[in-house]
């Protein structure tokens, strides 16, 4: 495969590079330089307002979901431009953390399901920023078996009344609509009783409460419904389907994250080269240089394995499961890389002040939000179960409920 720009490519990164130049935030790039893996610090900036500046900003250029057709707020971009503007946005793609679930999940199973009324109404006011999306799945007792959740949504007339709870909603306090997966029949087979809507997360009922975090942050949330009703106007595809909609997303999902997730190794590099052990530069132990081949490796997979998606979907294809192989690999070589970082610091890989540690705390907030990517998105063994039994092709795991009702399965309770 060839890596070089094609002289068209090269023709639009010199475009996206030039307006970048000349309409970036470039007084908030000391602060974005310094931002750690998951958390960003805009000083006196509020982070929000700057993130929804930005992208009003790049959508009145037209350079905001690049990829989507340009009646809901794209321009129809191939997917190899899409990725040339990621290289070349650097360290203000940063500020578009708001938007991730939005555009990559929430947008694209809207654009497959809803109305065309909605999809015109909805998506350019997602794609400009104006309005920030959520994804309502996970529950305290199926997060990793999504198919076993219990938020209830039974119909009232043109109405569906929802109760249950949602937990680890990235984003939630911050959204203004959100994409449910409910359950509305229990009567049949866990996967096939399953209902998807969308709505407005300040409707009447909706509860938000924020986690705090190890690291500090509070990204993910607690969401109740009481008696929350939504009109069967926001139902996305047919009742009982939810499933198939949900999977939709999921597989955006391991594309968005995994495609684009970042490994650390570059600031490992850099670190090793310039840390001073007891025996002298980190890079020069035999250990660190045998992890670090090994880093290496699995960063230059991660790379070919992105390429791929990227042909697949320049081919009009949809987001496969070998999609997950990204968040996968990924995941764990932050994890594992940042101790390996923090115990090269000795005590001073306990300093979390970005303006004291080294490279900016970089790895010790890699390391407080590292375990969060081995769950979010699909748990290390649920993207196992995938790669062996959708892209190798092996046996599927025996499950002992299979085919039976869901009200039938027994339980804790």
């Amino acid at each position: 495969m060839n890596f070089d720009d094609t002289p068209q490519e090269a023709e639009f990164r010199s475009s996206v590079r030039h307006w970048i130049d000349d309409n970036a935030p470039k007084y908030l790039l000391p602060y974005l330089e310094k931002a750690s893996f998951a958390t960003m610090d805009l000083g006196d900036y509020n982070a929000n307002d700057e993130s929804k500046a930005w992208r009003k900003k790049k959508f009145d250029a037209g350079w905001a979901c690049l990829s989507w057709p340009q009646e809901y707020g794209g321009v129809g971009a191939s997917p190899i431009e899409r990725v040339i503007w990621q290289q070349e946005e650097g360290h203000y793609a940063a500020l578009g953390g708001l938007f991730t679930i939005g555009e990559g999940m929430c947008g694209p199973t809207v654009m497959s399901y809803a109305s065309e009324g909605q999809k015109k109404r909805y998506l350019p006011k997602l794609a400009a920023g104006e309005e920030v999306w959520c994804q309502l799945f996970s529950e305290p007792g199926s997060g990793s078996d999504l198919a076993g959740l219990r938020t209830k949504a039974e119909r009232d007339g043109d109405d569906w009344v929802i109760n249950g709870q949602k937990i680890w909603t990235s984003g939630a306090h911050h959204s203004d609509y959100g994409m449910l997966i409910t359950r509305t029949d229990p009567s049949v087979a866990k996967h096939q009783g399953l209902t998807m809507f969308f709505l407005s997360m300040k409707s009447p009922g909706v509860e938000i409460r924020p986690i705090k975090q190890a690291n500090g942050q509070s990204g993910f949330n607690e969401v109740y419904f009481t008696d929350v009703r939504i009109p069967d106007a926001q139902r996305l595809g047919e009742v009982g389907n939810g499933w198939s909609v949900s999977l939709t997303t999921l597989m955006n999902e391991r594309l968005s994250i995994g495609g684009s997730m970042p490994t650390g190794f570059p600031e490992m590099l850099a670190l090793v080269k310039s840390l001073q052990t007891g025996e002298g530069l980190a890079i020069k132990d035999k250990a660190v240089r045998d992890k670090l081949a090994d880093w290496h490796c699995r960063t230059s997979g991660l790379k070919y394995t992105s390429s791929r998606m990227i042909s697949a979907l320049s081919r009009g294809e949809t987001p496969g499961p070998e999609a997950s192989i990204g968040k996968l690999v990924a995941g764990s070589m932050m994890q594992d890389m940042s101790m390996v970082a923090l115990d090269l610091q000795d005590l001073s890989g306990i300093l979390v002040d970005p303006e004291l540690a080294e490279l900016s705390a970089r790895f010790q907030a890699m390391l407080l939000r590292s375990p969060a990517t081995r769950v979010e998105g699909g748990t290390d063994e649920i993207l196992r179960n995938i790669i062996a039994e959708r892209v190798l092709g092996l046996p599927g795991d025996i499950r002992a409920d299979k085919g039976m009702a869901f009200s039938d399965i027994p339980t804790g309770r």
